[in-house]
């Protein structure tokens, strides 16, 4: 087997192990009839698996698993929240940054820069439609894609917000965060009642909830650490 089959072989299993644990991460609503998901949602899972191949990547110093996430979230278009002063920051997980890290890892290793490289290419040809606010392709099967908003979050520090939660629809919310603390995330009913927890003490939770009627639900995101972090709240 030559190094170049060695290094995609290695990519798809990365990519297959770590898509089921991004999966399982994301906690439901029991007490919920099944719902709709829509493509935006299934974008919202996609950067999911994408945050978790990076970080294990990054913990056994792998260009190949970088290389990879950057592929897996290449595919999903992003849509920037309406800016206000603390929404005008970069976002955490890009494909740039990802391969950015991947090269860095390479070691100068021939097929991982020929597949840096290849991924940069097919980026830059996607480009971004300005009216959309789109990032990294031009269609995609996520439909027009998650929206997107960044934080910083002061050391133990709680974010807040509400959605309105679609009926007969998945409502999924996920928080990326720059890994230097743990990231929680609760879900609840304006009454205060737990819908949804994701405290697994990583820096990417996700949860996932399905009503049957419409309404309202409170969203925080948890800074658990001792230092101030930088999250990207995605939701569909």
């Amino acid at each position: 087997m030559t190094k170049a089959t060695r290094f995609g072989c290695g990519l798809v299993m990365v990519a297959s192990l770590l898509a089921v644990g991004a999966a399982t991460a994301q906690i439901s609503d029991p007490a919920t009839a099944p719902a709709a998901v829509s493509p935006e949602a299934e974008g919202v899972a996609q950067v999911v698996t994408a945050a978790n191949v990076a970080a294990w990547g990054r913990s056994h110093q792998d260009a190949g698993a970088l290389i990879m996430a950057a592929r897996i979230l290449a595919e999903v278009p992003v849509r920037r929240a309406p800016e206000n002063g603390a929404d005008a920051a970069d976002p955490i997980l890009t494909p740039a940054s990802l391969l950015d890290e991947a090269a860095a890892l390479s070691m100068g290793d021939q097929a991982a820069l020929d597949a840096i490289a290849y991924l940069r290419d097919q980026n830059s040809n996607g480009g971004q439609t300005a009216d959309a606010e789109v990032r990294g392709v031009r269609s995609s099967p996520f439909g027009q894609g998650p929206i997107f908003m960044v934080r910083e979050l002061k050391a133990r520090e709680t974010y807040g917000f509400e959605v309105e939660a679609r009926g007969g629809e998945v409502l999924r919310v996920a928080a990326i965060g720059d890994g230097d603390t743990n990231i929680d995330m609760v879900v609840r009913e304006p009454g205060g009642a737990l819908v949804c927890q994701d405290g697994f003490g990583d820096h990417y939770p996700v949860c996932t909830v399905a009503r049957a009627r419409p309404g309202p639900m409170r969203i925080d995101i948890v800074n658990r650490g001792a230092i101030w972090t930088k999250v990207q709240i995605l939701s569909n």
